[in-house]
C-alpha cells in the first residue's frame, strides 16, 4: 500500500522531475529552431564545435586569399591589355620603316613618315607609364615579379614583371628611345630592330597570359573549396529543422501532460484530509 505522507510527496516530485526534463529539452529544440544550429556553442558539443570552429577560420581565410588573387589578376590584366596595345604600336612602327625604306622616297615624304614614327614610339611610353592598377606597374621594369596569395597557409602564387619600355635595359623592346627613319639606313635598321621587338613583346605577352589564366583557375578552385568547406561546417552543426519541428510539437504535448500529472500529484495529500472528517 502507497504510504501517503503530508511531508513527502514523491508522485509531485517525479512529476516536476519529468516536466522540468521536457522543459529542458524544448528549450534546446526551440533553439535549434530559432538558430537554425543543432551545435551553437561549445556547451552543445564541444568536439563538433572545435571542429567547425576550426573550419570557419580556415573560410574566413580564403576570403583574404580570394582578395588577393583577384587584385592580382587585374594588375596582370591591366599589363596584359597594355602590353597589346604596345604590340599593335610596334606594328605601326614597323609598317612606318618599311614605308620609309623604300627607296624612291623623297626628303619630305620621309621625314613625314618620320614624325608618324617618333609620335607612335613616344606613344608606347605613355601606354606602358599608365599600365598600372593599385600602384603595381608588370611593364615598366619597377617590379620583376608579384605573388598572390595561393592558400590559408600564406603560400602564394608569382607572376614575373614584363619589361616593354623602348630602350630600356633588359627591355623586350629593343628600339632606342631615339630611333627614327629620317634617312634609308635608319629606316632599314629599324626594320629588324622592330621585328625581333614584336616577337619578344609577343613572348611576354604570352607568359602574362598563361599567368592570368593561372590566377583566374586557382580563384575558381578557392571559391569551390570555399563552398565545400562550408558544406562541411554545415553537416557538422546545423539543425534538421523538419525534425526539430516534429520534436517541437511532441515536447509540447509532453509539457502540458507533465503540468496536469504534477496538479494530480499535488492533490493527491488533499485526500488525507477526507479521513479526519
Amino acid at each position: 500500500m502507497a504510504l501517503n505522507s503530508v511531508n513527502t510527496n514523491f508522485g509531485a516530485m517525479v512529476a516536476l522531475q519529468n516536466l522540468n526534463k521536457t522543459n529542458s529539452d524544448l528549450q534546446v529544440t526551440q533553439n535549434r529552431i530559432n538558430t537554425g544550429l543543432k551545435v551553437g556553442s561549445a556547451k552543445d558539443n564541444g568536439s563538433a564545435y572545435a571542429i567547425a570552429q576550426g573550419q570557419r577560420s580556415e573560410i574566413s581565410a580564403l576570403n583574404a586569399v580570394q582578395e588577393s588573387l583577384s587584385r592580382n589578376q587585374s594588375v596582370v590584366d591591366v599589363a596584359l591589355s597594355a602590353g597589346e596595345s604596345i604590340s599593335d604600336q610596334l606594328s605601326q612602327l614597323k609598317e612606318k620603316a618599311l614605308a620609309a625604306s623604300d627607296t624612291t622616297l623623297n626628303t619630305s615624304s620621309r621625314n613625314a613618315l618620320n614624325e608618324d614614327f617618333k609620335a607612335i614610339r613616344d606613344q608606347i611610353a605613355k601606354t606602358v607609364s599608365n599600365a598600372s592598377f593599385n600602384g603595381v606597374n608588370l611593364l615598366d621594369g619597377s617590379k620583376a615579379t608579384i605573388t598572390a596569395l595561393a592558400n590559408a597557409s600564406g603560400g602564394g602564387l608569382t607572376v614575373a614583371g614584363q619589361k616593354l619600355t623602348v630602350g630600356g635595359t633588359g627591355s623586350a623592346i629593343t628600339l632606342s628611345a631615339a630611333g627614327e627613319i629620317d634617312t634609308l639606313t635608319k629606316a632599314t635598321a629599324a626594320i629588324a630592330t622592330l621585328t625581333t621587338s614584336i616577337n619578344n613583346v609577343s613572348a611576354s605577352l604570352a607568359k602574362l597570359g598563361t599567368a592570368s589564366k593561372s590566377l583566374s583557375n586557382h580563384t575558381s578552385f578557392i571559391g569551390k573549396l570555399q563552398d565545400s568547406l562550408e558544406a562541411g561546417v554545415g553537416n557538422i552543426v546545423d539543425a534538421d529543422l523538419a525534425k526539430e519541428s516534429a520534436k517541437l510539437q511532441a515536447l509540447q504535448t509532453k509539457q502540458q501532460l507533465g503540468v496536469q500529472a504534477l496538479s494530480i500529484a499535488n492533490q493527491s495529500t488533499s485526500t488525507v484530509l477526507s479521513l479526519f472528517r
